[in-house]
């Protein structure tokens, strides 16, 4: 009876996900046709004395926050139908099922070791005591890299490799080897060989620390396999986002802002040096057309890369642009129109990355270009979790770490808007 009642939940949610979804993108649209209204009411109020309503400047401000909210409320609901059930529901087809349950039942519920250093000595690869913890079984860390790539905005769009050691390493070709026509019977003239530069992505080991209550752990009923998967996912994708924008390199990935930048195009250029256009203003957009800055990157990136490009920004300065219009006086920014279509900024999808920056003097706080091409994330296979029952009783932490790198690989394919003089 308790089965058949946990099967109707998942079934309703299921009956009524994209109802919601349906009805977030009905909400999205009409907050933006309020938000249209309020700027379109500020603006003619700022040609009447000056300055607009500094209550409509507020109420601008609130509505775009919400629309960023619905927008990743409509994402995460998308995505939830291809989320894990409960652990009743069954297991699925999977090769380390033993390992599996010795793990979720044993290790996890109890923190019995014994029946996975006795598969261990079978399989000789599944655990990794001697570093500290227990492999996570492969179905679990599969759910964790799916949830990562939904919860992590440059994950998602950018080429995502599986490496088995630490000592990863890409060949990138420079420039392109000479070419030409000729007929069928001339010879052929020799051709210069291209050049290439090896390029290996900063590695980092990045860790989480959930907590669970033993009683939760007791509980029958409770997804442990989901909820540490949710847990480490939600902790992983918030540390290497920051890091796959801003990261040093050192011991973490290697972020986008932090590769040297120029004004020169991409003939002139060096490689790993990436173009910016300046605003011509220190900290702020040009007072005149400020969307024509927009036009510009646009086109500043070669038509082979603007098939998959997109923008990115933080939410904070899509409010800004929110408000750009075009000649025709419509707005830049659309909604999409339903779930799993994202909103576009002249056509273009929008990616909201809370670790880019705000506007200010010098910064890049506006990217365009196609992730895919421009950057490159290196994942060492494997989840390693210990658990740990004694550091803050009565809680059960779970140590977990894995190994993620990350470069810059092709510096043609994203550009920058540089909100500076020069």
């Amino acid at each position: 009876m308790t089965e058949m009642t946990e099967m109707t939940k998942m079934a309703e949610t299921a009956d009524t996900t994209p109802l919601e979804v349906k009805a977030l993108v009905e909400e999205l649209h009409r907050r933006f046709e309020e938000f249209k209204q309020t700027h379109e009411a500020a603006a003619a109020e700022e040609q009447r004395h000056g300055q607009a309503d500094h209550l409509l400047e507020e109420k601008m401000d609130r509505l775009s926050h919400e629309i960023s909210r619905i927008e990743r409320e409509i994402r995460a609901l998308a995505a939830a139908p291809e989320r894990p059930g409960l652990a009743g529901a069954g297991t699925g087809r999977d090769g380390d099922d033993d390992y599996r349950r010795a793990f979720r039942d044993g290790y996890l519920r109890k923190g019995l070791e014994r029946p996975l250093k006795e598969l261990e000595s079978k399989a000789l690869s599944a655990g990794v005591p001697a570093e500290g913890g227990y492999a996570v079984p492969e179905e679990i860390d599969r759910r964790i890299a799916k949830l990562a790539r939904d919860l992590s905005p440059i994950r998602a769009h950018a080429t995502v490799v599986q490496i088995g050691s630490g000592d990863f390493k890409k060949l990138v070709a420079v420039g392109a080897p000479a070419s030409g026509w000729v007929s069928e019977t001339a010879a052929r003239i020799e051709t210069a060989a291209p050049s290439f530069t090896e390029i290996a992505p900063p590695i980092g080991e990045i860790y989480a620390n959930p907590a669970a209550t033993q009683t939760m752990l007791d509980d029958a009923f409770f997804d442990v396999e989901s909820w540490l998967a949710e847990e480490l996912a939600r902790e992983f994708s918030t540390k290497e986002g920051a890091a796959f924008v801003n990261g040093d390199g050192v011991d973490k990935p290697q972020g986008l802002l932090s590769y040297p930048t120029s004004t020169a195009d991409d003939a002139t250029r060096p490689f790993g040096t990436v173009q910016y256009l300046a605003t011509g203003v220190d900290g702020d957009f040009p007072a005149s057309d400020p969307s024509d800055l927009l036009v510009d990157l646009v086109y500043a990136l070669k038509a082979r890369y603007r098939t998959g490009a997109r923008f990115l920004m933080n939410a904070t300065t899509l409010a800004r642009v929110r408000k750009f219009k075009d000649v025709d006086g419509d707005y830049l920014w659309k909604p999409g129109l339903e779930a799993g279509q994202p909103s576009t900024l002249m056509g273009f999808p929008v990616v909201e990355v809370p670790d880019m920056p705000d506007i200010a003097v010098g910064t890049l706080a506006i990217a365009f270009g196609d992730l895919a091409s421009a950057y490159l994330i290196a994942d060492r296979f494997g989840t390693r979790v210990l658990r740990d029952p004694y550091s803050n009783k009565p809680f059960v932490h779970f140590y977990a770490t894995k190994r993620v790198g990350g470069a810059l690989v092709n510096s043609e394919a994203i550009k920058f808007i540089k909100f500076a003089l020069s």
